[in-house]
Formats: C-alpha cells, structure tokens, sequence
C-alpha cells in the first residue's frame, strides 16, 4: 500500500483533503482586457445614438419640473450675462468691499485709546491708552462678553504711544512717553528694554540711545530683529533685539538751515529698503536705509510748519506715501516725483498727534479718521479713492475722535481706536474671515457663584437645659459655681 489512492480506500475515505485550485491568469487578463473594450464600445455607441436621437427623448430625459412656455434659453444666456455684469460690477467698485456691515466694542477704559495693534494671524488684538494700560484681547478665547484677558502698564505712569507686533508675531513693540522703547512677549512679558541716552552729550549720534521722549516705533517688514524709534531728541534710531545696550544707526532730520528737527512718525517702506520720517517743521524726509548721512527724498514744504504729521504709510506696491498732517490735510506722494503732493484732502480735523491713515488690502482705497471736540458732532472713519482722491465713503463712528484705525489684510477687518476709551471692529460676515466673527457666536459665560448651605437648628427646652449644665460643670473648674448653681 504504497500509493495514497489505496490507502485510502483501505481506510474507507476518498483522500486526504481538497487540492489546491490552479488559476491561469493569462486567461482572466484576456478576458477582463476583452471585457472592457466591449463596455468601452457599447458606451460609445450609446453617447452617439442619443446625440442623433430626437428632442423628445432628450426632454424625456429631464430631471425636475418642467419649464414655463414662454422660457427660452436666450433668456438663460441674458441672465448669465447679468450676473457676470454685476460680480464685475462689484471688483469695479472698491466702496463695496468695505466690511461695515456688523460691528463689536471692545471697552479698554475711558480714556483715548492711542495705540492699536494686530498681530499678522490675526488672532490677538492689543490697545493701548492715555490711561497708560496695554488690554491684550485674544478673539478666538473671547465671548460675547468681550473682555480682554490681560491688563497691564508696561511703562509705569506713561502714555502709550504706539503698539506694533513684529512681522513673525512673537513680540511687541511698545512706546510710550518715555525715552525707552520695550518689547514684550506675546503674553505681556519683558523681553528687551532700550537703554537711555545721555542728555548731556550734545551730538546726538555719540550717545547710546534716545534723550527725550519717543514718537512713534515700527518694526522692520522684513528682518524681524530689527525695530526703529523716533523722538523728541531729533533723532531717528534704529535698534536691533540682541542687541539692547546701544542703537544699530542715527538717522539725524535736519532743517533747511541745517538746524535739529523733531520728527514726530517714522515708518518703514514695504521692502524696507527706505526709513521715512515726518518732522514739525512739516517737512518729510526719507533715507536709505543703509545710508543715514543725507536724505534720498525730501519734501521741504509737505505740511505747514510747526503741525505735527501724525502718520505716514506706505501703499502696498511701495509707489506711494500716504501723509496725514496737523494741518487737517491728508496728502499721497509719489515716490518717484516727490516734489509735490499727487492728490491732496482738506477738511480733516486733527487733534492728536497719532491720527492714522493707510490704504485697503487692495489698494484702491485710503482711510483716515476725524477728530471733533467734546459734544460738536461724531467722529467719522473716512475712505478715498486712491485713483481720484474723491471722498466715496464715511462711517460714523462714536461721539468722540476717530484716533486709531488698520485695516488687517487676512482678516478684511477694521479696527478703530476713540477718544473716549472705546475700540470698535468692523466686519462683514461674508467678506471677512476669522478674527471678531470668532467670539461674536460664542455666549456668555454664566459667573459661578458661591454654593452656601443653611441649617435651621431648633431649640428644645431639653437642649437648652443641657448646654447650662455644661456651662455650669466648665465655669464650677475654675471656681465660681456657687452663684451659678443658686441661680439655676
């Protein structure tokens, strides 16, 4: 019994188990191959019958209700045309990418809020006042009660002048009304102090940091240690973040008779190859930045001498310098040709020394802010169009001045700073992103109050004969029971 065969039928089954099946693949790669050529070919044949088949088969084909009689399909095409002419309509006009269409307040205090800043994200707001307070307000960890979730004063007993995060977002640039600038981290922490100057030495250039009280500060737009300063010392000074012991370089304005100038704003170009400076002599000087001995540009007759030019900004294409006087004017330069003013704007009433104006994400258009006296009228935000120069659209804003605005590019949303201690965010639900429509859905938190348990004792008349006899056993120990005990 040598073969399996045999010995299975001695033991009395057919086998051992069931073999293993053997595929020829070659044939099912045939087969699947032939297969899809048919499919392919049937679904050819299928499209063209049912192109030269009839209309009626078509319509039967149709999904949905049927359309009215008198529909056409040249009336589709006209209302195709129409949308297109109205989205075209929309990229024409720059009025109506202005995101005003909701709003929220945020109450940093009650007096002018003179500083205002957004990081690059977007994420966190920080303002900053007369009242020498630094809120930091962070949009994603707010509700709708909108109350800021750090306060503090950085600089002691002075006003804060300008607020600017750096362009990677990590720290603050903070001046105020003292001769040094610092940085703090992004929860409000001391990174860097500049250090002080020498009053006493009479070239400006020979000390190591400012004298006098500071302007206005900005960071580098693109080398993120870097920061500049100016102040009331005639000097424009450029500082670096390892660095906090002595200035990088001195920009020095100077007068048409070579006499020492104050500059009241500084501003870098978006490349930052250029350091602008606006002076109260009304001049407005820039330099190379590699190059701080003699100006590249100088306007000697800008704004009337002895206003303070409050602020100047760059457009995005670098071409142009926005300028917003003392003088109540608001002037765009041309880089190129920088004699005099491309488009000038009379009638904007200026009372601070920190009136912003910039231009859209876009371009097209260029904001300001009014000032008006106490309870003459509402501050107003006001927006021209940078082609014309025509006043196209006005907000008013609160009963107070309009100091502070930006207007954030990845957000589209605008950010005012008033007078009266209030910073407003202007959003579109549409046209905005992110940033106030973060905690405008969120509601309020509940306060937790305190849980306090109460038990209501009675008093028996056993109870109460029991509380004198202990009474009477404690005081008999220290030798007066006997008028105790006679009165009981």
């Amino acid at each position: 019994m040598s073969d399996d065969g045999e010995m299975a039928s001695v033991m009395g089954f057919s086998g051992f188990g069931k073999k293993a099946r053997t595929f020829d693949l070659d044939a099912i790669f045939e087969q699947t191959r032939r297969t899809a050529i048919e499919r392919s070919q049937r679904a050819l044949g299928s499209e063209s019958s049912s192109d030269s088949g009839s209309d009626s088969d078509s319509e039967s084909e149709l999904i949905g209700p049927p359309l009215p009689p008198q529909y056409t399909a040249q009336d589709d095409d006209e209302h195709v045309r129409e949308t297109q002419d109205d989205d075209d309509d929309d990229d024409d006009n720059p009025v109506k990418k202005i995101p005003d269409t909701h709003e929220i307040t945020l109450q940093h205090g009650t007096k002018t809020v003179s500083a205002l800043a957004l990081d690059p994200s977007g994420a966190r707001l920080v303002t900053g006042g007369y009242d020498y307070d630094v809120r930091f307000w962070d949009f994603a960890g707010m509700d709708q009660a909108l109350q800021a979730f750090r306060s503090l004063q950085p600089c002691e007993c002075h006003q804060i002048k300008s607020l600017q995060y750096s362009n990677t977002g990590d720290v603050i640039l903070v001046v105020s009304g003292n001769a040094q600038a610092k940085v703090l981290d992004r929860d409000g922490f001391n990174v860097m102090e500049c250090v002080k100057g020498d009053q006493y030495i009479v070239d400006m250039a020979k000390t190591k940091g400012h004298t006098a009280m500071l302007n206005s500060g900005c960071w580098h737009p693109k080398i993120k240690e870097e920061f500049m300063t100016c102040s009331n010392d005639g000097t424009v000074r450029t500082w670096d973040l390892s660095s906090e012991k002595k200035h990088k370089s001195v920009f020095k304005p100077r007068s048409f008779q070579g006499k020492k100038v104050i500059p009241t704003c500084c501003t870098y170009s978006r490349d930052g190859k250029l350091i602008a400076a606006g002076c109260q002599d009304g001049t407005i000087q820039i330099w190379d930045r590699n190059l701080s001995v003699h100006t590249k540009f100088h306007c000697r007759q800008a704004h009337i001498p002895g206003s303070d030019t409050s602020c100047l900004s760059f457009s995005y294409d670098g071409m142009t310098l926005a300028s917003r006087g003392g003088d109540d004017t608001l002037k765009m330069w041309d880089i190129r040709n920088f004699r005099n003013p491309v488009n000038v704007a009379t009638g904007l009433t200026n009372y601070f020394t920190m009136t912003d104006c910039c231009f859209s994400p876009d371009d097209k258009l260029l904001v300001t802010g009014t000032s008006v006296k106490k309870d003459e009228g509402n501050g107003k935000l006001v927006f021209f169009e940078r082609a014309s120069f025509q006043k196209v659209y006005e907000i008013e804003v609160t009963n107070a001045s309009v100091v502070r605005c930006l207007w954030h590019p990845k957000l589209n949303q605008i950010m005012v700073g008033t007078g009266n201690g209030l910073s407003k965010v202007y959003y579109d639900p549409v046209k905005s992103h992110r940033g106030a429509k973060l905690c405008v859905v969120k509601s309020q938190r509940k306060e937790r109050q305190a849980e306090t348990l109460t038990q209501d004792y009675i008093i028996t008349r056993k109870f109460f004969y029991a509380c004198w006899n202990t009474l009477t056993i404690c005081v008999a120990r220290n030798g007066s029971v006997s008028r105790l005990s006679r009165a009981h």
